[in-house]
Order: C-alpha cells, then structure tokens, then sequence
C-alpha cells in the first residue's frame, strides 16, 4: 500500500492535473469507479490504477492510504479510485457524415458535454480547434459521461476542416438562415465557437453557409456552446429520419 504522499508515483498522477503534462506525456486521469470502468470498457489501456480501501472495494490496481487518493484526487471528495490512461489514438472515418468543430472553446465542462451530445447524436468525430481546454481534463471527462473515451476526438486546424468533403455550417448570431430551414442530410460539419466570442471571422469565412438558431429570450442573448451543438446536431438528426 502506498502510504505516502511524496511518493514519485503520487507526484506523476498530479503532474497530470496540467493540459501540457497531459499532452507531453499522452496520458490522462481517470476518476472514479464510472469513468474508470467505461475507460476500460472502451478498450484502453490502463497504464495503473489506484485504489483506496478505506473508500471502496475495487478488484484491481494498487491500495493506496485514503490521504494519498485524495492528493491524486482532482475532485474534492474522491469515489475512491483513480486509473493513468493511455490517450486513444483515433483517426477520422474517411467518409464523415456528421461531425462538430468545436472552435475556440474555453471551458472543460463545455467540451465534455459537446462530445457528449456528439455521441448521443451519432457524429463520426469532434474535431478540436484553437483549443484552450482538451478533452481529457477531468472536468471534461466527467462531463462527458465517458463519450471521450469512444468518440473520436482529433485537434484539427483551419486547413484540415477546409479539406473535409462536407458542408461546413457555421452557427452564428443573429444572420438570417434559420438552421432548421437548411438541408442538413447531406454530410455536415457543424462549426460551434465559444459562447463569449462565437466563431472568429476566418472560421465563418470557411463555411458554406452561416444559420442561426432562433430565440425568443427575455434576457439571455445566447446559447451556451453545448446547448447550440445539440440544437444543431439532433436537427440533423431529425432531418435523416
């Protein structure tokens, strides 16, 4: 059992808190028995997992004292066991039918729930661009419910989106194409930008069509980057029957 905090192998779990240490080292932390579980369910590779009796009982991996989970632990109150996964490399199906571009986004929970919702929807892949958040920050993973760990999710450019033989539709505010009104059953690529800022002008410049989503709000002056994605996407959805 691992009774120490300053253990080095404590120390690696929490180097892994940080995107670039994720990225470095092409792994990531999965925290508790759901995420862990659907983490190996998935068919990835479970570089070591740590358990604390104390917490729960769990069948594999290595004991470790309830202090020291909780130095590992990014949450608050851990459930009592934590793995270091391998990030999955996936690759883009050659002929995409639906996917989300998620432009820019800041927020973790954010991207967790779009891949969630890209999931749910059927898409062949969330595409990352201009990332300031990654999909295997905690945060992400939990909001994901575990999607991250089958959908196929790839850091894209500018160049690489232009180069999909889809329709690219860019959601933006206020112009006049509702996105109920376009045909989406053709192969789509939805481009969502970040709620604060929406998509930057060269991102809307590469779509073939701009739509909107309307509203009849009191107050808010828009959707959340999640909430446009599963509008967006489950029109398509309905659109293919």
């Amino acid at each position: 059992m691992i009774t120490s905090p300053d253990n080095p192998r404590v120390k690696e779990v929490v180097r892994l808190r940080r995107s670039r240490d994720r990225r470095r080292e092409g792994l990531f932390v999965a925290e508790g028995p759901r995420e862990v579980a659907r983490a190996k369910e998935a068919g990835l590779r479970l570089r070591a997992v740590y358990h604390a009796p104390a917490l729960l009982d769990w069948d594999e991996g290595e004991e470790v004292d309830t202090r020291v989970l909780a130095k590992m632990s990014y949450r608050a109150e851990p459930e009592g066991v934590i793995a270091v996964v391998e990030v999955p490399d996936r690759e883009l199906p050659r002929e995409p039918t639906l996917l989300l571009v998620a432009v820019g986004i800041e927020k973790p929970g954010n991207l967790g729930a779009m891949a969630r919702t890209a999931d749910a929807a059927g898409a062949d892949a969330l595409l990352v661009a201009d990332g300031r958040s990654d999909p295997w920050n905690p945060n992400a993973i939990r909001a994901s419910t575990g999607a991250v760990f089958t959908l196929p999710i790839l850091d894209v450019t500018r160049e690489d989106v232009l180069g999909l033989p889809v329709n690219r539709i860019a959601a933006v505010l206020g112009v006049a194409a509702r996105h109920s009104a376009v045909d989406l059953t053709e192969p789509t690529a939805f481009l969502v930008g970040a709620e604060d800022d929406g998509l930057p002008k060269a991102w809307r410049e590469l779509a073939d069509l701009e739509v909107s989503i309307p509203m009849s709000a009191r107050t808010v002056d828009s959707l959340n980057a999640a909430a446009s994605a599963a509008v967006l996407l489950f029109e398509a959805v309905r659109q293919r029957g």
